[in-house]
């Protein structure tokens, strides 16, 4: 590592891995549950460890940005964070409001909005927390004699993803309102300024594992953004087809999500074309797998996938279904997962000096899981397409359906397990690198 205070980033990066492996539990639960197996009922409730599981997504996810921003930052500005000392008190504080909100989950204490579930005080404390974390970062970006285009716009879509988490704390007493504000923060979180947080990573990780110049990178970076707000923000659009909103978003939905997919095939092109220029040659191969299977994957998941049931003629009957969990399943592991995985491989190490990426054992963890969340990906599109025709075209009873589809939730379940071995694979690689040394620091 270049500066010492790189070494916070591991901090985050062991919780999101912590944090993951409880989401993937949860999901477990559900999946017994759809194959009639829903033994733990009495203890868990099927809506609890929806939400738990939909939950931990979202923390480990921002835990690993928080993690990635901590490494990135200071190689950007070229300085220490100004206090690691705080950086270590915002993790504290993320830890405890992510272990309240998912105790509370299993208790009742929860305000019940889809996606936006975790309790007002908890919503207080999340704010002080990434205010906190913004003003490390901030501090340490604007103390710096130069700061780069890639850390710009890492920073841009954190404080963007921190502004964008207010209107999910404000209430209304009509539904339809409630609904229309609560997209403000799921949509343009996870199809707004979460990409541009993947787009900084991806660049950082393709100027550090390609070699390319770091000015032809990032100018497609700027072409990237650029997409991703043109067909982002006006693409919300496509989750007010049925909740009451005036019926022009059924076209300013259907036309801006039909665009998404150009955001995602621009990313995908971009990081292939870049690794082409600069070869293979990075000894880390493993990170640089994880780097172009993340741009790869999340077109396929969040943009051909999201686009196969987000125009109003075909949503109209896939919206609610297994369809959704389809692309939602494949478009968060792709698009920001990897992302995720592909930056603790590159940092690891870097921040203890050990050379763990070589071996079978990274591989090994990289295609089971791919592997795995393929699975999944199909099995969910196969249940899904049956719960489209007899639910939604031959008018059969919700829950005579719910069973009928219960067969293909084996294929699930048995995907699952191999994406979870995969993981598994990639904790214990990451356990063996060991704590961050201060002999991995670089002699300057």
């Amino acid at each position: 590592m270049k500066f010492r205070s790189q070494r916070v980033s591991y901090l985050f990066f062991a919780t999101a891995l912590v944090l993951l492996v409880l989401q993937i539990c949860f999901g477990f639960i559900m999946g017994f549950a759809h194959m009639g197996f829903d033994v733990l009922h009495d203890v868990i409730t099927f809506n609890v460890a929806r939400s738990s599981h939909v939950n931990l997504l979202v923390f480990w996810l921002l835990s690993g940005f928080m993690g990635a921003a901590y490494y990135i930052v200071p190689e950007e500005a070229d300085r220490e964070l100004v206090s690691e000392r705080l950086a270590v008190v915002q993790w504290a504080g993320l830890v405890v409001v992510g272990v309240a909100a998912i105790i509370g989950f299993q208790f009742g204490w929860w305000e019940g909005r889809k996606f936006l579930e975790i309790p007002r005080p908890l919503d207080y404390l999340v704010v002080v927390d990434i205010l906190l974390f913004i003003y490390v970062v901030g501090r340490t970006a604007l103390s710096a004699e130069r700061f780069t285009t890639t850390g710009i716009v890492l920073l841009l879509g954190l404080t963007s993803a921190a502004l964008l988490y207010l209107p999910g704390m404000i209430t209304f007493d009509s539904q339809v309102i409630d609904s229309y504000f609560r997209w403000w923060v799921v949509h343009l979180w996870v199809e707004g300024v979460w990409e541009l947080i993947m787009g900084g990573m991806l660049s950082f990780l393709l100027i550090k594992l390609t070699g390319v110049d770091r000015e032809v990178i990032e100018k497609w970076l700027y072409v990237i953004v650029g997409f991703t707000f043109l067909s982002g923000i006006l693409g919300t659009g496509h989750h007010y087809y049925y909740i009451g909103a005036p019926e022009y978003w059924l076209l300013v939905g259907g036309l801006f999500g039909a665009l998404e997919p150009l955001a995602f095939l621009g990313m995908a092109m971009y990081a292939v074309s870049m690794v082409r220029r600069g070869g293979m040659d990075h000894p880390n191969k493993i990170a640089l797998f994880w780097t172009v299977g993340c741009s790869v994957m999340a077109f396929v998941g969040a943009g051909f996938l999201g686009f196969s049931h987000t125009l109003p003629q075909v949503n109209i009957w896939t919206h609610g279904t297994i369809i959704t969990a389809m692309h939602g399943h494949m478009a968060f592991w792709g698009a920001y997962a990897m992302i995720v995985l592909a930056m603790i491989s590159y940092a690891m190490p870097n921040l203890t000096g050990r050379k763990r990426y070589l071996g079978p054992l990274p591989e090994w963890a990289f295609w089971t899981s791919n592997v795995g969340m393929i699975g999944m990906t199909g099995a969910f599109a196969v249940a899904g397409i049956a719960q489209v025709y007899m639910e939604r075209r031959i008018g059969m009873d919700f829950l005579a359906v719910q069973e009928a589809v219960e067969v293909h939730f084996t294929g699930v379940v048995l995907a699952a397990m191999l994406l979870s071995f995969g993981i598994g694979l990639f904790i214990w690689n990451f356990v063996q690198y060991g704590l961050p040394s201060d002999e991995a620091l670089e002699r300057r």
